[in-house]
């Protein structure tokens, strides 16, 4: 290994190192709780972060819907962990199935009638026909059984529920959903322009939380769900068992600290373990053929396609191997937060921080996408505490009742998009490619 490289290792592994004791300090300061969850709501960013990196650091692609597809992730929590809800399915259920059945009928047969028919007056006339028919016949079906749902216990429930199965299998499942619905829209969107594609990504991603919001039958809307199983144990059960209560104090903590901090470290060990495992594809991926591919098609679209690369084809495989990550994390997180709040999901908090996340850690390069997301995080939830700590350090001589005090106090809630600002300024500034640039 040359100097420069190891000295290229020695600043990585500082900047990591940093990073951990930064929260290391947040646990002597602030409690081991709250630095446990630093942690593990970085892990899952790390993961969209990384997400985005194939997309963007890999291919180019400029996809501001990552809120979306997040947001499928957390609805395969639901679809596959909640139980099912048998009043509502016997009311409602069938003719929804049913329903959705003749919508995609509706579909296939407008592509028949594309494919068969040959251009012209006919064919338009055909292809009205057989959408509006099938709309209709749709509505007929779908609404009654929609209404039948709803109407179970709608405080409580109001929904279809899910299958029931162990959480862990709606890790995955969120990644083919989210890795479908980017299929569905790479294969419109891929042709656009870099600026019309954002537009696009971000349209589609209001879309999806739109039918989150709306379709109660299917999540409660913004009633929310509630309960979501865990793969940990729950506190209260830890609580009350005598083994745990006596190792728990003999290591001198009290049984409500020690489950809390059990179930987090829980948490954060299975976090761990997928983001070691989407790391390692995803080096391997960069270090392939096929990244090295990617890289050339990012370089030069031209270039690349005159080599006989099929360049659309590739942008959309990378598209929807990056949402599945993001979708993978989705439901990380919501299994975390143990309810789906479809009314959470904001494009600042799961577009613009993840993005920020992959350009302060250096685009291209997965341990920076890591870096980036470990410490945007940190900011993201320290920023704020430690803003209404110097208001309140800068104002401590101030009169009670001062106007002024009581603005400075009052604008460290805003700290946050202030310091996410100016530590972007700073890093495009000092650092284009980011902290860790790709090599």
């Amino acid at each position: 290994m040359s100097d420069l490289a190891k000295n290229d290792t020695l600043k990585n592994l500082g900047l990591f190192a940093l990073v951990g004791g930064l929260i290391v300090i947040v646990g002597f300061v602030q409690g081991w709780n709250t630095a446990v969850l630093i942690i593990n709501m970085g892990l899952i960013s790390a993961i969209m972060a990384i997400g985005v990196n194939l997309q963007w650091g890999f291919a180019g692609l400029f996809n501001v819907g990552v809120m979306g597809f997040v947001a499928l992730g957390g609805l395969a929590t639901v679809l596959v962990a909640m139980p099912p809800t048998t009043e509502a399915w016997t009311a409602g259920g069938r003719g929804v199935a049913i329903a959705l059945l003749l919508g995609a009928a509706t579909i296939v047969g407008a592509v028949q009638v594309m494919k068969r028919m040959a251009p012209g007056h006919k064919r338009t006339i055909a292809l009205l026909a057989v959408l509006v028919i099938g709309f209709f016949v749709y509505r007929a079906v779908f609404d009654p059984a929609v209404e039948a749902i709803e109407r179970v216990n709608p405080a409580g429930t109001g929904y279809l529920g899910g299958l029931g199965l162990p959480v862990l299998i709606a890790w995955p499942v969120g990644g083919l959903l989210a890795a479908g619905a980017a299929w569905l829209i790479g294969k419109t969107a891929l042709g656009l322009r870099s600026d019309y594609l954002a537009i696009a990504t971000l349209g589609i991603a209001e879309i999806i939380i739109a039918i989150l919001k709306n379709e109660d039958w299917l999540t409660r809307g913004v009633k929310n769900v509630v309960g979501i199983p865990r793969p940990v144990p729950y506190e209260i059960n830890l609580q009350k068992d005598p083994g745990f209560v006596e190792s728990a104090a003999n290591l001198g903590f009290d049984p409500v600290t020690a489950s809390t901090l059990y179930v987090k470290f829980g948490y954060g060990l299975l976090f761990l373990a997928v983001l070691l495992v989407v790391l390692w594809l995803a080096q391997m991926a960069l270090k392939s053929p096929w990244g090295r591919m990617m890289r050339a098609i990012r370089d030069n679209e031209v270039a690349a396609e005159a080599m006989g690369k099929n360049v659309t084809a590739r942008h959309l495989q990378i598209f929807v191997l990056g949402s599945a990550v993001c979708g993978i994390a989705g439901a990380m997180m919501t299994t975390l937060d143990g309810q789906l709040t479809p009314g959470t999901y904001q494009p600042l908090r799961f577009t613009f921080l993840v993005w920020v996340m992959v350009i302060v850690g250096g685009s291209g390069n997965n341990f920076g996408s890591v870096l980036g997301a470990m410490l945007i995080w940190f900011l993201w939830v320290e920023v704020e505490p430690m803003g209404l700590f110097v208001m309140e350090l800068v104002t401590s001589g101030m009169a009670d009742g001062s106007a002024l005090k009581a603005h400075l106090i009052e604008s460290a809630a805003h700290m946050r998009l202030l310091t996410m600002g100016i530590v972007l300024l700073l890093v495009l500034r000092f650092w284009p490619r980011g902290l860790i640039p790709e090599t």
